[in-house]
C-alpha cells in the first residue's frame, strides 16, 4: 500500500501514535500488547519506517559505532559477531571502524568520524582511550563502552589480565612443571595486555619458588603463525626445552601444540601447553585454556551500551563490570615425564 504512515498504523491497531511510534522504534515502554498490535498492523498494511525521518525528529541514527584495532584475530571477530547480533536485535545498525592498528587512522576515526554525531554510541575494544579521546566522545554526548580495561569516566566491561595467566601458569605449577616457557606479546599495547599477561606469569613462578628463566621468555605477535614459530625454536633445542609452555593467547597454544608436533614431540607427554581465551578451535586440539567468556564481554558491553542509549540524562554513571574466569582442563596438559624431557 502506497504513501501508509505511521497515522495509519495507529488507527490499525487501535492505539495513539506516540505509543505505535514508540512500539516500532524499540524506544520507550509500551506494553507488549501495544508492541504486537504495532507489528501486526505495520505489517498488514506494509509499513516501514522511515529512518531518516525517526533521525531527524529524535536526533537519533539508529546506529552505532564498534572500533577495532584488528579484524582477522579470533577475540575481535567473535567481538564483532556477538555485539553486532545483540545490537541488531535492538534494531540499531553497526558501522565497523577498523584502525589497523595504526595511529594515523585512530587520529582519523576519533578526532574526525565519531565526532560529527555519525553515530548514536560507541562500542570499543581493546582500545585505551587517552584523554583527548575520552574527553571529546563525553563533551558531544556520546554514549562509550568499552572492552579490555578500565577508563576513567567511562563504562567498562574486562576480565583481570593478570590473572588469566596466573591462573594458567599455576596449574602447570600444580602438575609439578619447573621448567616452564612464556610465548606472549611483543609490545605494550593498550591496556599493557602483553606485558599483565607476562607478569601474571612470572608471579606465578616465583610465588611458587621457581626462576624466571628469560630464555624460556619468547615474545613475538598474538598470531599461531607466530606461536608455531616461537614454539618451534623453544623446542628444537633439547638443551633449552620446556616441559610446559604458558601462552598468552589460545591462537599461539594451538600454533605451539602443531609446532611440538611437527617436532615428532607428544603434546602433552613431552610438552603440556596452556592457553588463555576460550577459543572456538580449542576443544578441536584438546587446549587447556583459561576461558575470558569472550561472548559473554561482548554481550554484556552491547547490553550495557543499549541501557546508556535508553538513558536521556547528560550525566551517566560510568559502570565497571568484570567477568570471572574459567579454568578448561583439557588434554593438552599432564605432569612431566618422570624421566626428564625426551630428546631426540
Amino acid at each position: 500500500m502506497a504513501g501508509v504512515t505511521i497515522k495509519d498504523v495507529a488507527e490499525r491497531a487501535g492505539l495513539s501514535v506516540a505509543t505505535v511510534s514508540r512500539a516500532l522504534s524499540g524506544r520507550g515502554h509500551v506494553s507488549e500488547t501495544a508492541r504486537t498490535l504495532s507489528a501486526q498492523a505495520a505489517r498488514d498494511l506494509g509499513y516501514v519506517a522511515s529512518y531518516n525521518a525517526a533521525s531527524l525528529a529524535s536526533g537519533r541514527s539508529k546506529n552505532v559505532g564498534l572500533v577495532v584495532p584488528w579484524v582477522n584475530r579470533w577475540f575481535f571477530s567473535t567481538i564483532i559477531e556477538t555485539a553486532s547480533t545483540v545490537l541488531a536485535a535492538a534494531g540499531y545498525d553497526v558501522t565497523l571502524y577498523y584502525l589497523g592498528g595504526g595511529k594515523r587512522e585512530r587520529g582519523l576515526v576519533f578526532s574526525d568520524f565519531l565526532l560529527r554525531k555519525r553515530v548514536d554510541g560507541l562500542l570499543a575494544v581493546a582500545l585505551e582511550l587517552d584523554d583527548t579521546e575520552r574527553v571529546d566522545l563525553l563533551r558531544v554526548g556520546t554514549p562509550v563502552v568499552c572492552i579490555g580495561g578500565v577508563i576513567p569516566g567511562v563504562s567498562t566491561v574486562s576480565v583481570d589480565d593478570f590473572a588469566t595467566a596466573r591462573l594458567a601458569t599455576d596449574h602447570l605449577v600444580a602438575l609439578g612443571h619447573r621448567r616452564i616457557a612464556h610465548i606472549g606479546w611483543e609490545g605494550a599495547g593498550d591496556f599493557a595486555l602483553a606485558a599483565t599477561r607476562e607478569d601474571g606469569y612470572a608471579r606465578a613462578l616465583r610465588d611458587a619458588g621457581l626462576e624466571v628463566v628469560p630464555e624460556l621468555v619468547a615474545l613475538g605477535d598474538f598470531t599461531m603463525q607466530e606461536g608455531y614459530s616461537t614454539a618451534k625454536r623453544l623446542l628444537s633445542d633439547p638443551r633449552l626445552r620446556p616441559t610446559a609452555i604458558s601462552a598468552a593467547s589460545d591462537e599461539l597454544a594451538i600454533g605451539a601444540i602443531t609446532a611440538a608436533r611437527d617436532l615428532g614431540l607428544d603434546v602433552p607427554r613431552d610438552v603440556s601447553v596452556v592457553g588463555i581465551d576460550g577459543h572456538d578451535l580449542g576443544g578441536v586440539f584438546g587446549l587447556t585454556t583459561v576461558d575470558q567468556h569472550v561472548r559473554e564481554q561482548a554481550t554484556q558491553a552491547a547490553d550495557l551500551l543499549l541501557r546508556q542509549l535508553d538513558d536521556d540524562s547528560v550525566d551517566r554513571e560510568p559502570v565497571h563490570t568484570e567477568l570471572g574466569l574459567d579454568l578448561v582442563i583439557r588434554s593438552s596438559t599432564m605432569a612431566p615425564r618422570p624421566d626428564g624431557p625426551r630428546t631426540r
